[in-house]
Parts: C-alpha cells; structure tokens; sequence
C-alpha cells in the first residue's frame, strides 16, 4: 500500500509522488495503463463523465493552485477519492468535503 507516501514535487514512487506521479503510477502497475504525466495531460484523455456516473478507479479533478486540472486522484467510490495531497501524502478524502467540493473539475473514466 502506499498510504502515507509523502508528496514530492515531480516524484513517480514508489516512495514519493505527486498528484499525477501517483496516478500514473497506479494505472501503470495495477491495470498496465500508461498516462500521461501531468494532472492537465490526464484530463484530456478517456472519456468524460458527471460526478454522479464516477466509478472505482475512475480520474478525478480539481482546480487548485492553477485554473484547470491542477490536481487529480483516483475514485474509490462512496464520494471518496485517494491521491497524493502535498500537506499530508497519499491520503483519502470525500468529494464532499468543503475544500474539494469546491474546486472538483471533473471526472474522467479511462479504458485500456
């Protein structure tokens, strides 16, 4: 498991990540799907979906520090997602909390 992982900037794992590095590193290594590496590349591929079609391992994304796809995780379904957030590392969170609810982007389902 890589809860916990801390953040880094540009990192891919398996003992650090960022957003998309983790991502990309679990499509990689649990479906042997490549994605691209940033959070803007990943949200132009596959297809886009509602929040309410979102399903277990399907990309989600949020504006954050830029307009657009800045950050991204996978959804793990029950509103929840897990990714690599920069203050706490691989962790999971709601879709309903006030910080993500806010800045959500968009969800995209991805297929081999």
């Amino acid at each position: 498991t890589k809860m916990g992982k801390p953040y880094k900037w540009g990192s891919i794992g398996p003992n650090s990540f960022d957003c998309s590095g983790f991502t990309s590193y679990i499509y990689q290594n649990g479906a042997g799907i490549n994605l691209p590496r940033t959070s803007v590349a990943q949200s132009k591929v596959g297809s886009k979906i509602s929040r309410n079609q979102l399903k277990s391992g399907d990309l989600v994304f949020f504006t954050t520090y830029e307009p657009g796809a800045s950050h991204c995780g996978i959804y793990l379904g029950n509103g929840n997602f897990i990714h690599a957030s920069t203050s706490r590392g691989i962790r999971v969170d709601n879709l309903d909390n006030t910080y993500w609810a806010s800045r959500y982007y968009g969800g995209k389902h991805i297929v081999k």
